[in-house]
């Protein structure tokens, strides 16, 4: 008996397959994009840009490097994944085509992003309004988080700089909304920053605030429904007040750095003020408390802040700080939200962390390095980014369901957009026939259904 050299089946492979189609599952962010209006928003912002008997929409050609980072990608030349499937991706523009496009919308500078970003703001309110009951909104608040992420420069880049970690690259300042606990966010600021750019810059947060809230729907760009929310780099006296600018009201949660004025003061805090915190299900959190900070503290910062520290037994292993006292880890944050409990407040504080996911997402999905030399590139890179993450927020926002809706991007791609598929066309129709025996193929399918109820723009 012949013994077997592998545990796989050998296949005989020929390279002249037809009708076949990779990355069938694509589809889904194609009919995402159908039903949001996004193709056409595009277009209709950088209509400016079209030059005359130009064969390619500047429009579809951003869209379709957006698509293919959304796929994966992480260059312009991974658009290459869609122009080998026109009957699915229609006519995609050729590399010196994309290329100049870049440049031309680099050149423009402020007036080209401004035009891509308007667009996504009017798609992103229309897309809101077709999810409903699963929009970030449906309880008529908004949450934006602000964080800072490293990229990493691997090549002699443009404003590319040492970085507070010791790396080399740029330091962008991002903002996401929050979709909650039922699903993932989405971004609404990129700020492209040199790598040596300070954490705790004020003029920075409040450009990024400011980007952030004109994406929002106009009933939310004021008014303490919306709530920002930034880690301790956040903690100035000048974007705390802006955040508190009468006229602006905008509800805040900032975390702050444990001062020794704030250390002083909590040590002198009585054992009667401390209130266990509290987990997301509603049940105390073990070994750690919650009390608020009052007095000479809070002169000089606007009124009706309030300052909320947290003391907590370290995990096993963990090194203290400087700041922590009696073996207890010490943060502090504040916020001008009145009305709930303390130890509500701080749970709603520590689930700015869900910014990190977002985060891990983006470098998933064109972050992970910036592929171009010139700043003014990389900010079109920025864009085209988000775009790629919008997509990825609104789809599974529009069409999935139950933990589906959770998946991150390299998920999403492994179980849905891989699928392959058969391309037939009978009669004036195709049809694309995706295989039976894939694991998601039914949600995928079904997917699409949810999509198809949904009205079309215009």
């Amino acid at each position: 008996m012949r013994e077997p050299i592998s545990s796989y089946p050998r296949v005989r492979v020929q390279g002249d397959g037809r009708q076949v189609v990779s990355q069938a599952g694509a589809v889904l962010l194609l009919e995402t994009v159908r039903k949001t209006g996004l193709d056409q928003a595009i277009s209709a912002a950088l209509a400016p840009w079209r030059k005359p008997r130009a064969v390619h929409d500047p429009g579809k050609a951003l869209l379709d490097v957006a698509l293919a980072v959304a796929l994966g990608g992480d260059c312009l030349a991974d658009v290459a994944t869609l122009r080998c499937e026109p009957a699915v991706f229609g006519p995609v523009a050729s590399d010196p085509t994309i290329s100049r496009l870049i440049d031309t919308l680099a050149a423009s500078g402020e007036k080209a992003l401004q035009a891509v970003r308007s667009a996504r703001s009017q798609v992103r309110h229309r897309a809101w309004s077709l999810a409903g009951e699963t929009a970030p909104d449906a309880d008529g608040r908004v949450t934006v988080d602000l964080d800072g992420v490293l990229v990493i420069a691997h090549s002699d880049k443009e404003d590319a700089a040492a970085t507070w970690k010791k790396t080399y690259g740029h330091h962008p300042l991002t903002a996401f909304v929050d979709h909650g606990p039922g699903g993932t966010g989405e971004p609404v600021a990129a700020l492209l920053r040199p790598g040596n750019a300070g954490s705790n810059t004020a003029a920075d947060h409040i450009t990024t605030a400011r980007l952030a809230l004109a994406q929002l729907p106009k009933r939310y760009r004021r008014g303490r429904q919306t709530l920002i929310r930034t880690d301790s780099a956040g903690g100035t006296h000048d974007f705390v007040s802006w955040l508190a600018k009468r006229g602006r009201w905008l509800s805040y949660s900032v975390g702050m750095t444990v001062t020794e004025a704030i250390h002083e003061h909590m040590l002198k805090v009585p054992a009667s003020a401390w209130t266990p915190a509290v987990e997301a299900d509603g049940e105390a959190r073990d070994g750690a408390w919650v009390a608020e900070l009052t007095g000479k503290l809070l002169h000089g910062w606007p009124k009706g802040m309030r300052l909320i520290v947290r003391k907590e037994r370290p995990y096993p292993g963990a090194q203290l700080r400087i700041t922590d006292a009696d073996g207890m880890r010490i943060t502090c944050f504040a916020t001008n939200t009145t009305g709930r409990p303390i130890a509500e407040l701080e749970l709603r504080h520590r689930l700015r962390a869900r910014a990190e996911d977002r985060i891990r997402a983006a470098r998933a999905t064109g972050l992970r390095n910036l592929p171009l030399h010139d700043t003014a590139q990389n900010r079109v890179w920025m864009e085209i980014v988000q775009i790629a993450l919008d997509l990825l927020a609104w789809m599974p926002m529009l069409a999935l369901t139950g933990r589906a809706r959770l998946w991150e991007p390299r998920r999403l791609r492994f179980r849905l957009f891989s699928a392959a598929g058969q391309l037939v066309t009978t009669g004036r129709r195709r049809i694309l026939r995706l295989a039976r025996h894939w694991p998601w193929t039914g949600e995928i399918t079904t997917a699409l259904e949810r999509l198809a109820l949904l009205p079309n723009p215009g």
